[in-house]
């Protein structure tokens, strides 16, 4: 999809990473639909017409609010819903797996939104924080959970995964693809160092911590900002800091 001539004056947000990016860009004005699961900045989307999740567009909401640029991703959202919203409306979408893919999306939105000069900005910012990264001599063995029943983790070809690596971690999982289902056996042969619980999509909670040490004696279990490992607009600006304070907390049980 090229960039029009005249800036999109309604604008859909198909994807909760890109909301935020859109209103980080200046956007706020201009953005007239949104999903459910869009909750930054939360004084600001509640006021936003919700047009349905992220995998069941409201058609008619959508119609209804007649945009002239749409924005999804390949992955959060499902084809024949945007197969079916690019017969009537300019539609763009996102393919996420590295942070290179990341930048490209920031820089792109800003071309199709007339904001380039602040996509510039947060990705400059993006790349001067990643880029200080130090890696660590160590780099401890993480399983990391998204969901409980059943089972399923992230593995290579993630953007979670790729954060994992950036963030100093190796992932035992990271011979699979995708989200993979896995079994208490699995985890137990696969013998992590760390275990991350992630708050989404599955809300994990203090209780379950338990339940994942009896699987893995040994293992350190946590919880994690799932926000700060999988969502790749402007949010990625925290979790640099976010990733630095994990070390630091883990940097007791894993020393160099």
């Amino acid at each position: 999809m090229r960039s029009s001539s005249i800036a999109p004056q309604r604008i859909v947000s198909l994807v909760p990473s890109q909301t935020e990016l859109l209103f980080d860009l200046g956007l706020e004005d201009k953005v007239v639909g949104i999903t459910k699961f869009c909750c930054h900045p939360a004084d600001k989307v509640k006021n936003i017409a919700k047009i349905g999740g992220t995998k069941n567009f409201d058609f008619e909401k959508i119609k209804a609010l007649n945009p002239n640029l749409i924005i999804g991703n390949k992955e959060e959202n499902y084809k024949e819903g945007i197969e079916t919203l690019q017969r009537d409306f300019p539609v763009w979408i996102s393919d996420i797996v590295t942070l290179d893919d990341s930048l490209e999306m920031i820089q792109k939105v800003g071309e199709l939104t007339h904001k380039e000069p602040e996509a510039f900005k947060i990705c400059q910012q993006l790349s001067t924080q990643f880029d200080s990264l130090q890696s660590p001599s160590l780099r401890p063995r993480v399983a990391y959970f998204i969901w409980k029943k059943p089972f399923m983790v992230a593995a290579n070809g993630t953007f979670i995964h790729e954060m994992l690596g950036k963030a100093g971690f190796l992932n035992v999982f990271g011979n699979l693809t995708r989200y993979p289902e896995i079994s208490e056996a699995d985890l137990r042969q696969a013998a992590p160092e760390l275990i991350f619980l992630s708050s989404e999509p599955y809300s994990f909670r203090e209780k379950h911590l338990l339940e994942f040490q009896e699987i893995c004696p040994s293992a350190h279990i946590m919880l994690v900002d799932g926000e700060l490992f999988s969502w790749y607009g402007s949010r990625l600006l925290k979790s640099v800091a976010y990733f630095n304070e994990l070390r630091d907390r883990l940097s007791k049980f894993f020393v160099s």
